[in-house]
């Protein structure tokens, strides 16, 4: 342990008494959060299930949030299809990615909570499910769970590993910190080459690091099955060919900007819907505020199945979680949010793969090479301001022919670049010196 990390877990060590005092009195009221609390802490109420061993090889993958378990999802299909006996432990570290996560794999595999980064908290996670394999999602870098993977013989990887233009200045000002860290990860299944150069330049050594694509590509291939379709379109009660545009995952002042936007677009198109989702749940009475605040009608989600799924106005904000990848099969436009401020973007795929026309701001450091794939495609395009967003998109919904035209051309995009998963998949059974059929 150098001075660096020893510094890291002398603070971690001094900070922990307040903050767990802190985190168990907001906590321990709530049995979602207090659960949470306690896996953080390494406990398992189950522990007694997994006092035997599985036969096979024990896999912890670490997704942070939706989108992460979304890739991870897409790994662990092909994982499961080329080795026999996989047991998978999946940990998150946010609520929405917990719950999503559940919602998917139910009791196929174990979803739990990820451990504090203390010694002591991932030592008892490690003797609780011991793993063969620790992988990280893209480029989550906590110095105490790797060091003592590495002391316990188990093997460490980055799937999917991705670093941003944005963030590696965040990085660069730890890296006395984390580049001996990163020397015990076994290797790096990396997205693109500036991923792979910027992991590199953080201290990854450069003979474990190769360029495998991004499992988003597939994850964004999961859809929503006809029946759960009809209902909510019903829900919705959107017609056939009615113009809809769907704003996602909107972040800061988008939420001003874009019901200006919506402003503008319904004194040019009267019968346009707008479907508006904030990208984190609780932000939804902002949006509720900004619209009423505006003279604009709106409901929320959440108020369609109290009225009978009847909409009653033409602004519908989407106040419940996982229900967003679905909404856009019936968008006719698509914006994605996080892109108009500087905060990175987020995920343009899961419209593109819905074979919509995706628009989204010049801020997408996060989300650089779906970006850039679907531009160059034809299928996106990088909006500058809201008032471009507004000319745009009208553009769209006034030319259905050219949004489709446009959509299917995001579509093919993706479908194009499918096919990550398995690369990545490959990285993990090769660690294992196990076979991975071609």
């Amino acid at each position: 342990m150098n001075i660096f990390q020893f510094a890291y877990n002398f603070a971690s060590i001094c900070l922990a008494p307040a903050v767990l005092s802190a985190l168990w009195a907001h906590d321990r009221r709530d049995p979602e959060r207090r659960t949470a609390l306690l896996q953080r802490l390494g406990y398992d109420d189950t522990n007694r299930v997994l006092s035997k061993r599985p036969a096979g090889p024990v896999i912890w993958i670490h997704a942070v949030s939706v989108g992460e378990v979304k890739a991870a999802e897409a790994i662990i299909h092909a994982l499961n299809d080329a080795i026999s006996d996989l047991s998978v432990v999946l940990t998150t570290t946010t609520l929405t990615g917990q719950r999503h996560a559940r919602n998917r794999f139910g009791s196929a595999l174990r979803v739990r909570y990820a451990p504090l980064d203390l010694w002591w908290t991932t030592d008892r996670f490690f003797k609780l499910h011991r793993p063969d394999v620790l992988v990280c999602m893209e480029t989550e870098i906590w110095p105490n769970w790797i060091s003592l993977a590495h002391r316990r013989g188990i093997k460490i990887l980055f799937l999917n590993g991705r670093i941003s233009s944005r963030s590696i200045r965040s990085y660069k000002r730890i890296r006395p910190l984390i580049a001996p860290v990163l020397k015990k990860v076994d290797a790096f299944s990396m997205i693109s080459e500036s991923d792979a150069r910027r992991i590199v330049h953080l201290g990854a050594p450069a003979n474990r690091v190769r360029i495998n694509g991004n499992a988003k590509m597939d994850a964004a291939g999961v859809d929503a099955d006809t029946a759960t379709l009809k209902k909510l379109k019903a829900l919705y009660a959107i017609e056939d060919n009615e113009p809809v545009f769907v704003a996602g995952s909107i972040r800061g002042v988008e939420v001003e900007i874009l019901m200006d936007v919506y402003d503008r677009l319904a004194g040019r198109i009267p019968e346009l819907v707008f479907i508006v989702a904030p990208r984190h749940v609780q932000n939804a009475p902002r949006i509720a505020a900004c619209a009423r605040s505006k003279g604009l009608r709106w409901q929320y989600r959440t108020d369609l199945e109290q009225e009978g799924g009847k909409r009653a106005a033409p602004v519908v904000i989407l106040n419940t979680i996982g229900e967003l990848r679905h909404v856009y099969r019936f968008a006719s436009v698509v914006f994605c949010g996080g892109s108009l401020v500087p905060l990175g973007g987020q995920n343009v795929l899961e419209p593109a793969m819905c074979g919509k026309p995706v628009l989204f701001g010049p801020f997408m450091e996060d989300f650089q090479d779906a970006s850039a794939l679907l531009e160059a495609s034809g299928g996106g395009l990088c909006v500058q301001t809201g008032q471009v967003l507004a000319e745009k998109a009208g553009d769209l919904l006034a030319r259905p022919d050219d949004a489709q035209r446009m959509g299917r051309r995001a579509k093919r995009a993706v479908l194009a670049n499918q096919g990550a998963s398995r690369r990545h998949a490959r990285v993990v059974a090769e660690l294992l010196n196990l076979p991975f059929p071609e």
